[in-house]
């Protein structure tokens, strides 16, 4: 898993590092790689050296804590994926600093960061993260296992979303995902399963998106926009 992380994260950087030499002369497609570069260097490199760093201290703390570990699980994991988002909305609406007019180059849905998190990303991650909890309390996944699996999950989630061509980012994606269950998973959930997975259980972790499907059909319903922006274009 060690090893999958770490070809993830060059892959990551190898892909974006082409990109953006294959865009560099087009002002749109150069400030989406830009933003997306922005994300990669705060999140993935940043939040993950920090996550690695302190990731002891942050299991000791999570001991002390009073609730539940299922409950602390999720709400870590929640945390996360706020402060991932944050960066992504900051991004966003960095787009001048980029060279381009906000809206005209995007990495989010809004630039709204309550939107994105409400009506978009965050809101529809929770489920996942209750049936992580779920499946950590059952099968004793190692903190980089959840990494790459939920990795996996998010890749292919991107994939569906937008486009086939966020496979060929697989190991961006890994990393953007991967972050924000690892910590977590290592503070968390170390020693509280009964059993190792096997087959089943990880082919089960991918099922995991299918939690998803009744709290998007009533966010489609209250705020049926799915993009506010209008689709990038040169």
């Amino acid at each position: 898993m060690r090893f999958i992380m770490r070809a993830a994260f060059v892959w990551a950087f190898l892909t974006l590092s082409l990109i953006g030499a294959l865009t560099i002369e087009k002002p749109v497609s150069r400030a989406v790689i830009g933003m997306a570069w922005g994300l990669f260097l705060l999140w993935c490199v940043l939040g993950g050296w920090l996550m690695f760093r302190f990731k002891k201290r942050v299991r000791d703390w999570a001991a002390r804590q009073p609730m539940r570990w299922q409950l602390l699980f999720v709400l870590m994991c929640t945390a996360l994926a706020l402060t991932e988002e944050a960066i992504t909305t900051t991004m966003t609406n960095l787009a001048p600093l980029f060279g381009v007019p906000v809206g005209k180059a995007y990495i989010t849905a809004s630039a709204n960061y309550l939107d994105v998190v409400l009506f978009h990303s965050v809101v529809v991650f929770v489920p996942m993260f209750i049936g992580w909890a779920w499946l950590l309390s059952r099968w004793s996944f190692t903190p980089e296992q959840a990494f790459v699996l939920f990795g996996i999950t998010g890749t292919l989630a991107e994939s569906l979303s937008f486009g086939p061509q966020n496979l060929l980012n697989w190991g961006f994606w890994m990393w953007v995902y991967g972050l924000m269950i690892y910590l977590p998973a290592y503070a968390c959930a170390q020693g509280k399963a009964p059993k190792s997975p096997g087959l089943g259980a990880v082919l089960l972790t991918q099922c995991v998106p299918v939690l998803v499907a009744p709290v998007a059909l009533v966010i489609h319903s209250v705020h049926p926009t799915q993009i506010h922006f209008p689709p990038i274009q040169e």
